[in-house]
């Protein structure tokens, strides 16, 4: 008797989201299938999109050959950027660091002229990531939003502390937001259901946070793979949502990847795969050789299907 394989069909589907604007733009979201799934029924119109990181200041604690890719432009985010583009990333990912209190606290105006300078250096879409502090993102996020009106920039991170000044910002000029939560379903799922009430679902990106091979991946991979599950299987709006996994920070500051230019670019390759494989939608790397690496694995055909 011939084998045949279980097909399923599922009704749930990830909410298709566009970012950037005119020739930029890209879209993300769409599938009713789980990652990797070609053989259900069902389909991912949108391939997952890779970007490279940049930050609004050259970097001290990188390891040499992170760097090396960048040493003739990092000193320059809107040329670091370009480069970028030129590697291969289909976004950048441009990290304000140097807003954090802890660094060197620039000011929120002269963060979003930095902002704005960059968008407009590249013709791909540009994520933007604040420092991470709630106060000082409440100050630096809605100056980007405002300075960047009508880019349709991926802004995060809005958190439950600030969710509602950043939100409104972002949602008024034209932008994504990206809602992020530390590792726990309920509270991804609180979050949303908060930035919902004034913010359209459809042009929001779930960040989880994304741990390094090795170093709480299980939890990270698990959570993800719990979203995508309950949103395409059970049918919850409030995980219909692409995720995105920014993850190029989290392995290279391991002991590895500090010790060995190939330890690296394994460690960040195998743990972009495994978010591919748990269904992140968006990658941000760090390492362009790292992200020839993983295209190359994952190749282009299957996307087709």
């Amino acid at each position: 008797m011939e084998y045949k394989a279980p097909i399923e069909s599922y009704s749930g589907v990830v909410r298709e989201i566009t970012i950037g604007k005119g020739e930029k733009a890209l879209k993300i979201g769409g599938e009713n299938i789980l990652p990797f799934h070609f053989f259900d029924e069902g389909s991912l119109p949108n391939p997952p999109i890779f970007a490279l990181e940049v930050w609004d200041m050259e970097p001290t604690d990188w390891p040499e050959w992170v760097l090396e890719p960048f040493n003739d432009v990092v000193s320059d985010p809107a040329k670091w950027a370009r480069k970028c583009q030129e590697l291969g990333a289909n976004t950048v990912s441009l990290s304000l660091i140097s807003t954090d209190p802890a660094e060197k606290d620039t000011p929120a105006r002269e963060a979003a002229a930095l902002t704005k300078k960059v968008a407009e250096a590249i013709g791909i879409p540009l994520i933007v990531y604040g420092s991470g502090d709630d106060k000082k993102d409440a100050e630096v996020l809605p100056q980007v939003a405002e300075v960047c009106d009508g880019m349709n920039l991926l802004i995060g991170p809005v958190l439950k502390e600030n969710y509602e000044v950043v939100g409104k910002a972002i949602l008024n000029h034209g932008h994504s937001a990206i809602a992020q939560t530390p590792l726990d379903i309920n509270l991804l799922k609180e979050l949303n259901v908060k930035l919902c009430k004034f913010f359209p679902a459809d042009r929001i990106v779930i960040d989880p946070l994304s741990s390094a091979l090795g170093y709480g991946i299980e939890y990270s991979f698990s959570l993800m793979e719990r979203v995508k599950q309950i949103g395409v299987i059970v049918k919850d709006g409030m995980t219909q949502m692409p995720m995105i996994a920014n993850l190029g920070g989290e392995c290279w500051k391991t002991k590895q990847a500090k010790e060995s230019k190939e330890q690296g670019l394994l460690w960040e390759g195998i743990t972009a795969l495994s978010f591919l494989l748990a269904g992140a939608n968006i990658l941000i790397l760090r390492h362009p050789e790292s992200l020839k690496l993983v295209k190359e694995t994952i190749g282009g055909e299957i996307w087709q299907k």
